[in-house]
Formats: C-alpha cells, structure tokens, sequence
C-alpha cells in the first residue's frame, strides 16, 4: 500500500514531533481513516521528505513523530514561469494541476483584454488561495518537494515589463521559431505567456514583441489555453528539461 504523502506549511528540520495542519490533519484522520501507528510521508517545501508516524489523534489534533530525513529532489532543470491569463469555470484549476505536475516553477495568473473573468476583493483572495491548494494537493501527488508559487494575480503588461534572465515566450500561429528551433534556452529558464480563451489582443501581441518576447509556433492546429499551456510545457521540458 502507497504511503500517504502530506504537505507540512512549516519547516521541520530539526523537529522530532510535529501536529499536522488543520487541512492534512481533516484529510489524514477523516478521509483517509489512518490510525495511531500508521506511516506517513511529510515534506515541507525544503525539497527533503521526513518519514513519520502518527503517534497521538484527537478530535481536533493529530500529532506525528518524526522518524527520519532525507534530501528528495525532483525538480527539473529547467525552471518554468508560467504566466497564463485566467480562464472559465475550472480550466484554470486545471491547469494548475496538470503544469505543476509538468515541472512549473512560478504560476502567475494574468489579466487581459480579452479575459472573460471577473474576481474582485474578497473572492479573489479566496481564489488565489484555492489556486495555492491545488498546487499543493498536485505536489503531494506527483511526488515534488518543491511547492511552485502562485503569485497574485497581475495585468498582463506589468508581467510582460518584469525584468529577469529567462527566456521569454509567447505563442502565435505565424511564428518564425519552433520549440525545437529555438535558438538558445538559458539555464536561467523560460518566462511562458500563454493567452486567454479569445487569444492575445493585436495591442498586446505589438506589447510582448516591444519586451523581448519570441514567438514560436505550436503545431499547424490552434489550441485551447489549457491544452497550449499544458502542450508548450511538456515540449520545453522534453528537449531542454527533464521529460526526455
């Protein structure tokens, strides 16, 4: 039987006992059932994992003792920072999910023109945290230990005018480059602007290009945003990253 992998918000090196959080202390003792005795695996973000033991369980508690530790790294060596303005329902969630699993490093959500999404005080704070869950809950799956970060939400100009070392991408259906014909991938990484449902406005299209952006093209189909996204990330991490 798989162990289960749990989620720890505070560093435990160091530490010989902890209680789990309110969220994996809920899933561990009403969801999955475990008991005192049972295994458990905890990571907390340090890119190590703590083997564990539920030693003590109350009505509102579990405590675990810490058995041993050990560095698990299963990050890629291509950082990802995906920038992928908002989409409808629960393809944002989506797409969380899956890029996190793909290996993303940095998830920032994006307004645009032609974002068909509103979220205003309260609920987008709610939002940003449930996004942050979902990432989360995809990394105790998927087995990192490494927690990518969901940064608030930013128009997409003021992301586009960011200033770092990766390289910077956006997709376009008459694009000079290919993935695969990119001229160079630094070790910095890559900055991915991936549109909305109605695509990048001409506007915006003249904005990336006038911030260092690359075109480069994905196929002769034109996808969804969830499936752009999901597809781009897999391509970069199967020819400069650790999908091969």
């Amino acid at each position: 039987m798989r162990i289960p992998r749990i989620y720890h918000p505070e560093l435990l090196a160091g530490k010989t006992r902890c209680f789990l959080s309110e969220d994996a202390a809920n899933h561990v003792g009403r969801v999955l059932r475990m008991n005192e005795g049972a295994d458990l695996v905890l990571f907390d973000g340090s890119n190590h994992t703590f083997s564990a033991r539920i030693s003590q369980i109350s009505k509102k508690q579990i405590e675990v003792e810490i058995l041993s530790q050990q560095l698990d790294d299963r990050e890629s060596n291509l950082p990802i920072h995906l920038g992928q303005v908002i989409s409808r329902g629960d393809r944002m969630e989506f797409t969380i999910q899956k890029s996190v699993e793909l290996g993303v490093t940095t998830i920032t959500p994006l307004w645009s023109e032609r974002c068909g999404v509103k979220l205003e005080g309260e609920r987008q704070d709610k939002k940003l945290q449930q996004w942050q869950k979902i990432a989360i809950s995809a990394c105790e799956q998927c087995g990192r230990n490494v927690i990518p970060e969901i940064r608030p939400i930013m128009k997409l100009t003021d992301w586009c005018k960011e200033q770092d070392d990766m390289l910077k991408l956006n997709l376009h259906p008459r694009a000079k480059y290919t993935i695969k014909s990119l001229p160079n991938v630094p070790s910095a990484g890559v900055r991915l602007l991936i549109g909305s449902e109605g695509g990048l406005s001409p506007e915006e299209i003249a904005m990336t290009e006038q911030q260092g952006f690359t075109e480069v093209l994905l196929g002769k189909r034109i996808l969804r945003t969830e499936t752009a996204s999901l597809a781009t990330i897999t391509a970069l991490q199967i020819l400069y990253g650790d999908l091969s």
